[in-house]
């Protein structure tokens, strides 16, 4: 029984060092028949995630593209202490193996 690869091959990108992520999206590729990672990241975490991917498109696998990019906006609830939502950026960065 073989997964669906909008299940399995999501990276959800925090606040960790780039490379662990670098690491999660060379070792979701090392699967035969893995053709598409979705890399998701929100607020401060988009930069991490931009340089996560490049890193490992440019250095680990070659043969990787960036097919599509989405960018948006989510409305987080207020903080403890606060009284309005707030806004927060995201992105989604959609990578194929060629």
């Amino acid at each position: 029984m073989s997964k669906k690869s909008s299940d399995s091959n999501i990276i959800y990108v925090g606040r960790k060092p780039p490379m662990n992520y670098v690491l999660g999206i060379v070792t979701a590729f090392s699967g035969a028949e893995v053709k598409e990672v979705t890399v998701k990241a929100r607020g401060q975490a988009i930069t991490t995630a931009v340089d996560a991917v490049e890193i490992a498109r440019r250095r680990f696998v070659k043969e990787m593209k960036v097919s599509k990019i989405a960018i948006g906006t989510e409305e987080m609830p207020p903080r403890e202490g606060e009284s309005n939502s707030r806004m927060i950026s995201t992105i989604e960065i959609t990578l194929k193996r060629s």
